[in-house]
């Protein structure tokens, strides 16, 4: 991970170990439901990190029966702890989650 993604990536996760409430919930199950969370997005201010947090539904643990995780989401960018999913575009631990994930 770049140097100087790494104060961004502890504040994140201090919101998330904090107990910031997301919406986990609901996961979208079809194309228009994930539009919407996307366009949710697209609304926010780009450095508005809680926003993002919350409206993307992070958990700073595996999720589900499935344990999903950001490292095994397509948007992961592993060498740099990144999520590339442009909407997000935020550094993430491996074991995180969010209701964006998608394999």
């Amino acid at each position: 991970m770049a140097r100087d993604m790494a104060p961004q990536l502890r504040t994140i996760a201090t919101m998330l170990a904090s107990g910031l409430e997301t919406q986990v919930a609901p996961f979208p199950k079809t194309d228009k439901e994930r539009a919407d969370i996307l366009a949710q997005l697209r609304q926010l201010d780009p450095s508005d990190l809680k926003s993002k947090l919350v409206v993307g539904g992070f958990l700073n643990h595996p999720y589900g029966s499935d344990r999903q995780c950001c490292k095994d989401c397509v948007y992961y960018f592993v060498h740099r702890q990144w999520c590339v999913l442009p909407e997000l575009a935020i550094p993430v631990q491996p074991d995180w989650w969010c209701r964006l994930w998608r394999i």
